[in-house]
């Protein structure tokens, strides 16, 4: 019979959960928030976004289909601790490699299962997203409570310096196939250069671009606007990526440089930027947009699309350019979901239309930005 080994979970507003390790032994400290995707949890895991984040899953049982080495958003899990009601310890799934258990054992994730999670998201939706700690070498609950007040706040902190890659590399595969896998285009396959800022991408909005007709060539976050310039792209993605935008300044600089001579389309995180770089500002939302069901209206066709979402920032157009219009608007919060220039090729969004596994209601945006680079105007709406 299995011993169960205990672990904690303490916030630092005091609040104290008992459960059970799952993962790595140790600890893990980081803002907890709360995803309500009922699948993708391999996804979430290996999301940039989440550097910094202790992630809860609201859906009761976590680990069904285990863990393949396929559907992954990049090289590694990137959130600090996971947190599930009940893990699947015998997944079942034609691609299963391991575990979800062995999986956080191997990247040394501390996990904690057995809590009342649906508390946690109530909590949570009540006193907003809050530092944490879950360990599993230190019992005291006042210990623990200290340890997540003297935990730094993700405001003010640049989180991307952590997932942006080193080096400049060329992307080549495109969507999954049942029969052969990932499929690899050649360069002469697609029509447009594009070049895409690393701030924490996820590997699905490289491979929608390629599906979409582009050669693709990823740059780290830092890169001068003027060797991007000297590349001369068709068109210039930014990506998402984990955290406060503001801080961000080395990023804001470039991309005013780049406004105006090539079109930009900057997704989640990119979307914050270009709103900063047009003269807004961003504010810290209460609990986050995470998860797959966040609706969210077109605003030129009054079209509603179901959206994934993870993002813990948002973007406040009071002092933005003029003919800066919002494109899209999030219909639970009224928060700006999408901005476009009115004369200039640049345009955003602030969920993910490269959504993996779903929902896919939003994939046409990846045909907007190539018509963007056909015309080199904002795109037929």
């Amino acid at each position: 019979m299995e011993t169960l080994k205990k672990a904690i979970l303490a916030l630092a507003d005091g609040t104290v959960f008992e459960g059970y390790s799952f993962g790595a032994q140790g600890e893990a400290k980081g803002e907890v928030v709360f995803n309500t995707s009922l699948t993708g949890y391999q996804e979430i895991l290996t999301d940039p976004s989440y550097k910094g984040q202790i992630v809860t899953m609201t859906y009761t049982q976590i680990g069904n289909y285990g863990i393949n080495t396929e559907d992954i958003e990049s090289k590694r899990p990137w959130v600090e601790g996971f947190i599930v009601k009940e893990p699947c310890r015998y997944p079942s799934n034609w691609r299963v490699k391991y575990t979800l258990e062995d999986y956080l054992k191997d990247h040394n994730i501390v996990g904690i299962y057995g809590i009342d999670t649906r508390a946690l998201t109530r909590h949570i939706r009540e006193e907003g997203a809050i530092n944490g700690v879950i360990s599993t070498i230190d019992y005291n609950p006042i210990s623990l409570v200290d340890k997540a007040r003297a935990h730094p706040s993700m405001a003010g902190l640049d989180l991307v310096k952590y997932v942006t890659c080193a080096n400049p590399y060329k992307w080549s595969e495109g969507f999954w196939d049942i029969e052969s896998g990932y499929k690899r285009h050649r360069e002469k396959e697609n029509r447009f250069n594009v070049v895409v800022y690393d701030f924490g991408v996820k590997f699905n909005i490289l491979r929608s671009l390629v599906d979409a007709g582009c050669n693709v060539t990823v740059v780290p976050a830092y890169t001068d606007a003027d060797y991007v310039l000297k590349m001369n792209p068709d068109g210039i993605v930014l990506s998402n990526g984990p955290g406060d935008p503001e801080p961000l300044t080395y990023a804001i600089e470039n991309i005013k440089i780049l406004i105006g001579k090539k079109p930009i389309f900057g997704i989640c995180l990119g979307h914050q930027l270009i709103g900063l770089a047009l003269g807004g500002k961003t504010y810290k939302l209460k609990f986050g947009h995470h998860g797959g069901n966040q609706p969210v209206m077109d605003l030129s066709n009054k079209k509603v699309e179901i959206t994934s979402q993870n993002h813990g920032f948002a973007v406040d157009i009071e002092g933005i350019d003029d003919e800066v219009e919002i494109t899209h608007i999030n219909l639970n919060d009224r928060t700006v979901e999408g901005l476009a220039h009115k004369r200039l090729p640049v345009f955003s969004v602030q969920y993910h239309p490269e959504a993996s596994p779903g929902p896919h209601d939003a994939g046409y945006i990846f045909k907007r930005f190539v018509k963007m680079m056909e015309e080199g105007r904002i795109p037929a709406r």
